[in-house]
């Protein structure tokens, strides 16, 4: 399977709380449901299709818990919450000890070697969606094949970003690329190593 990962910032790269006011309030977080009034039927509609191409699910703890207690007590069979509901889930966790989401397996001790695993399975699509100290990991350790942003038109200006201040850095090769009508810009990229820097001329 090819592991991709599907993460909404906005323009300031803030990944933290999209969904609603107190979805995630570590930090002294404020500024919850940025994402929300800016979720047009075009981005619903392309994250439906994403959803419904995943034969897996890799989750950090805590996405998985928020996910766990909305979709999976949903009693609709929309695209979204049928694909979460029905498909395998796995969670990169040394904490959670009995989920209670069906089909789900926690991954506990070797978690790369278990992730290979996973990738090494046929078939289509293992996606990450949100987890960023799980994304930030899987990148760190080449674990990525492909990364979807989907990027709002608004500055948070505080929160948790994707990416970290210092970190490792990486070429990426623009797959797709498209825009909705209220300006969320869907950027496809597939990591190609380490980039290459100009050097000093004489």
């Amino acid at each position: 399977m090819k592991l991709t990962t599907i993460t909404n910032v906005s323009v300031d790269g803030v990944m933290q709380g999209l969904g609603g006011p107190d979805e995630d309030r570590r930090g002294g977080f404020e500024r919850g449901g940025w994402a929300l009034p800016l979720f047009d039927n075009e981005a619903e509609t392309f994250l439906a299709e994403v959803y419904q191409r995943a034969d897996a699910f890799l989750f950090g703890r805590r996405t998985y818990e928020i996910f766990a207690a909305y979709w999976g007590v949903r009693a609709d069979s929309g695209p979204i919450a049928a694909a979460l509901n029905m498909r395998p889930k796995y969670v990169a966790s040394t904490t959670l000890t009995d989920p209670q989401w069906a089909d789900t397996t926690v991954l506990s001790g070797d978690v790369a070697a278990a992730v290979r695993e996973l990738k090494a399975k046929p078939g289509g699509e293992l996606q990450v969606h949100g987890s960023g100290n799980l994304v930030r990991w899987l990148l760190d350790n080449h674990l990525v094949d492909e990364i979807t942003l989907l990027s709002y038109p608004v500055v948070v200006g505080q929160g948790t970003r994707l990416f970290p201040a210092t970190g490792p850095d990486m070429a990426l090769e623009l797959v797709d690329s498209r825009t909705t009508p209220i300006g969320v810009t869907i950027q496809v990229y597939r990591p190609t190593g380490r980039p290459q820097y100009a050097t000093a001329t004489t």
